[in-house]
């Protein structure tokens, strides 16, 4: 039973449990709603949840228990020697559920027969050809242990995709059935559903917060690994970042210097641009703007914001780049030779702060138009001009929420990745020129981890440490910014 099929038929049945258990609490109460304990519409929700959550719970350890368990069975077919390491017991076994895969559609379209597959020998066949002729690309020949390991993948698939359709169809009748026994006129019904979608959102908070402290942990475990390989003071305090993927000991350069100093570099002009014009922007929006001028301009403001990354990236290669070079460099406007390239810190910085203008823009429009109207009102009555309120009443007040919207396009700033790889170049350098090739760490993290490198090498680990270094940052520039907040507030109230 394929999975889309088991989900439609759980929705299915919620629906029908929800409008039975709606009825089934009317006749209970001979159809005067007046009699039932809570509104109508709950029981036919206690009946709808009693069906979905334990039926979808179930689903979901299903589906993370049932490859790791099917992995276990498969890699018992190839020897010890071939499992001596991790990593090549992942490739074998990669290898192995591509090949299932592929032969999965090469049966759904009609080239080989179910049966077929059963005696299909890697000797006779060669099986690299047939998949390459349904779109299925496997680097190298299948050999018949890879054959037969695929086979017993989609066998053992097979197997507890069925079960798996039977037993959660089984747990949401049974659920059905307990929640229509229990649902009559003095039933609880409002109690229970309020108490559920508690813990449903519970579980939605609990979620997002193991996420988060998973993503710190295994930062924090990889970090560990790239540190017990490379000393630290050399990472911290190297100005140098040269990688080698040679596999010379100590080869390698991995000075972290240079590309947090791009990555704040690259930053503050992003924020040069982007602050200036997105505070601005709101200030005329709120304050000076017409109903139909800001009907029209804000929107369109906004749509930079749905603008994909790669395409900023794109035009700071292709557009601005070669603008800034035809200004700055050799026979430009000027009649100077500062630029040599169109990839450099000032193209990357100019075109991501274009980018940040909507976060600076949007959120300090709303924030400015949340200042209560008797602010203003009181400041014209005094005499101020509409200057002065706007610049002594107006922004001290938003002051607090600009500087959370300029924080999150700074957030936004030092984590954006494209843009910097296709406009400012890939050096990793220690410049105060702005017209110079820079990197930042975020594109280094991406460089680190592409390729064909061993993944327990330092030069691969060194991701993972530029990541929590750059986590660390993040998170102290946040507690900082927090507390200028808190403390101009408590000044201000």
């Amino acid at each position: 039973m394929t999975l889309m099929l088991t989900i439609g038929l759980v929705l299915a049945l919620c629906a029908i449990g929800y409008m039975m258990g709606t009825r089934r609490a009317l006749s209970s109460a001979s159809g005067d709603q007046r009699l039932l304990h809570s509104l109508k519409g709950y029981y036919g929700q206690n009946v709808a949840l009693s069906i979905l959550v334990p039926s979808a719970t179930l689903l979901v350890v299903w589906l993370i228990a049932q490859p790791l368990l099917i992995n276990q069975s498969v890699a018992s077919l190839f020897s010890d020697q071939d499992l001596a390491e991790g990593a090549s017991s992942s490739l074998i076994i990669q290898d192995m559920r591509r090949v299932a895969n592929g032969l999965d559609v090469v049966v759904d379209q009609g080239l080989v027969s179910d049966d077929a597959i059963a005696s299909l020998d890697a000797e006779s066949t060669n099986v690299r050809e047939l998949l390459a002729d349904v779109g299925v690309a496997v680097g190298s020949d299948v050999t018949q242990q890879t054959l037969d390991g695929a086979k017993r993948y989609r066998s053992l698939s097979k197997t507890g995709n069925f079960w798996r359709g039977i037993a959660v169809l089984a747990l949401a009748l049974a659920g059905f059935v307990f929640a229509m026994q229990r649902t009559d006129k003095n039933f609880r019904a409002r109690n229970v559903v309020e108490r559920g979608v508690l813990i449903l959102l519970f579980g939605a908070a609990t979620v997002a917060v193991l996420t988060t402290v998973g993503i710190v942990l295994s930062l924090i475990f990889n970090t560990i690994n790239f540190f017990d390989a490379f000393p630290a003071a050399d990472f911290f305090f190297g100005t140098r970042w040269e990688p080698s993927f040679s596999g010379r000991g100590g080869a390698s350069d991995l000075g972290f210097l240079p590309l947090i100093w791009g990555t704040m570099y690259i930053s503050i002009i992003s924020l040069i641009v982007a602050v200036p014009l997105g505070l601005f922007s709101a200030i005329y929006l709120s304050e000076y703007a017409s109903d139909r001028v800001r009907a029209v301009a804000k929107p369109m403001l906004e749509i930079l914001a749905g603008i994909p990354t790669i395409v900023y990236g794109l035009f700071a290669l292709l557009t601005v780049g070669p603008l800034l070079v035809s200004a700055f460099g050799n026979g430009g406007f000027f009649g100077v030779n500062w630029m040599s390239g169109g990839t450099a810190a000032i193209t990357a910085g100019s075109v991501m702060g274009i980018m940040l203008i909507p976060f600076v823009s949007s959120l300090s429009d709303d924030i400015i138009n949340a200042v209560p109207q008797a602010m203003r009102d009181g400041s014209y009555g005094l005499g101020a001009t509409q200057s002065e309120t706007i610049r002594q009443v107006i922004l001290p007040a938003a002051l607090p929420g600009i500087v959370g919207a300029i924080l999150l396009a700074a957030s936004r700033a030092i984590g954006e990745t494209m843009i910097v790889v296709l406009g400012a170049g890939a050096a990793a350098s220690l410049s105060l020129n702005p017209f110079e090739a820079m990197t930042t760490v975020t594109a280094k993290i991406v460089s680190q981890l592409t390729g064909d490198g061993e993944f327990n090498s330092p030069e691969t680990m060194v991701a993972f440490a530029l990541g929590m270094t750059l986590f660390i940052i993040t998170l102290c520039l946040n507690v900082f910014a927090l507390y200028i907040v808190r403390k101009y507030r408590e000044q201000y109230d």
